[in-house]
């Protein structure tokens, strides 16, 4: 299959290099719930990681295209890249509202693999994705502030040295809205791991390093606060259209994965003296897979062309990781039909893929939020909550 796709260069290098890290490398990592530190070395050493960082700060100063298509590879090729991702996107707070200072601190140091910032806390079990309610509080005492309370769904806690953390600094009763009040600090895990700050592995029904942490009179250095004190939602927020448009990629990466595997296996499977691949009733559904794979793609593709124009893609980004995510999951769905009871095996890796994928209907925004965007913000209907 052909696909017109654009950053081949980018493309070609990312197939090489996961050509090291075959299926049974994935299936040796989902089976024992380990975290691939080997491909995420790699991804480091030849500086994907550091693409969106701009060249004055030792990365690539790549756009967010390139950005989209190192994800996306990575999973057509048959891995995840939910082990790193954050780091793509979660850079880009300090980018965007970090000072001078924080800049030439941390992000060198990122860009060079010396430091790694993949770990993300905003969402509580309490509050969920109303993060206005978020409890977590940050009490400032002279140049320190104290860290109370406790995060969950904080992926890759375990195998990060700094987090981008969101939390409340003016209690709830003194602002005019919930979503005031709230701000981000760039916590140094390794310097209160295991004394103020507790991290625990979340088992999940697919490999995805995830963990609650809990807060106990963490102390932040004032100087890690980024922005401005109570201003931290909005800082959140903006990184949310490059959030969408890179996991869409991801998304559309594992449909094409599903579409290949399956065209693949229909062709050579041999029943009743024939390839299935004959039968409409098999040949109609990886077509269906993949009109409602290039249709999302499509979308991805205009809200990465309004994102890199310096607009405000919220629709765009949105629509594109809600139809990325359906069509991946439609692929899966079509392919694990396809292999039969094959699909169920481990061997073929599909039901690896089948479990994956399924996370992006809920994370990490998701479908039913996404369509209550659409209904408020773009079609004008009435606030819903």
């Amino acid at each position: 299959m052909r696909y017109e796709t654009g950053n081949e260069d980018i493309r070609e290098g990312v197939r090489r290099l996961c050509t090291d890290f075959p299926d049974a490398y994935w299936r040796q990592c989902d089976r024992e719930q380990a975290y691939p530190k080997d491909f995420v070395d790699a991804l480091t050493k030849a500086g994907y990681l550091a693409a969106l960082i701009p060249q004055d700060y030792g990365g690539s100063g790549l756009t967010i295209s390139a950005g989209a298509a190192i994800l996306e590879e990575i999973h057509r090729s048959g891995g995840n890249a939910a082990a790193c991702h954050a780091q793509m996107y979660t850079m880009g707070t300090v980018l965007r509202h970090g000072s001078d200072e924080q800049k030439k601190a941390y992000l060198p140091a990122i860009a060079s693999g010396e430091l790694r910032l993949q770990a993300f806390g905003v969402t509580e079990p309490t509050s969920g994705t109303d993060t206005g309610s978020l409890r977590t509080t940050a009490r400032r005492e002279g140049d320190t502030y104290f860290v109370n309370g406790q995060k969950i769904w904080t992926s890759r806690a375990e195998h990060s040295d700094l987090m981008v953390l969101l939390c409340r600094t003016t209690p709830h009763e003194e602002v005019a809205k919930k979503t005031d009040g709230l701000s981000v600090l760039l916590v140094d895990m390794r310097e209160v791991r295991d004394k103020s700050l507790t991290i625990r592995p979340i088992r999940t029904m697919m490999n995805h390093s995830t963990t609650e942490i809990f807060f106990d009179n963490m102390p932040v250095p004032a100087e890690n606060l980024i922005g401005e004190e109570g201003k931290g939602f909005r800082y959140i927020l903006s990184g949310m259209n490059a959030e969408r448009i890179l996991i869409a990629a991801e998304c559309i990466g594992d449909a094409k994965w599903f579409i290949e595997k399956a065209a693949s296996y229909a062709s050579d499977r041999v029943v009743f003296d024939r390839p299935i691949a004959r039968n409409q009733g098999i040949q109609f559904p990886i077509a269906k897979a993949y009109a409602q794979m290039r249709a999302a793609e499509l979308m991805l593709r205009e809200a990465i062309r309004l994102y890199e124009a310096g607009n405000n893609p919220g629709e765009e980004a949105n629509l594109a990781k809600m139809l990325a995510a359906d069509a991946s999951w439609a692929a899966a769905e079509m392919c694990l039909q396809t292999h039969g009871g094959f699909g169920f095996a481990e061997e073929y890796d599909v039901e690896r893929k089948f479990r994956e994928i399924r996370l992006y209907q809920v994370a990490p925004i998701s479908t039913n939020l996404i369509l209550s965007y659409l209904a408020e913000h773009v079609l004008g209907l009435p606030r819903s909550f």
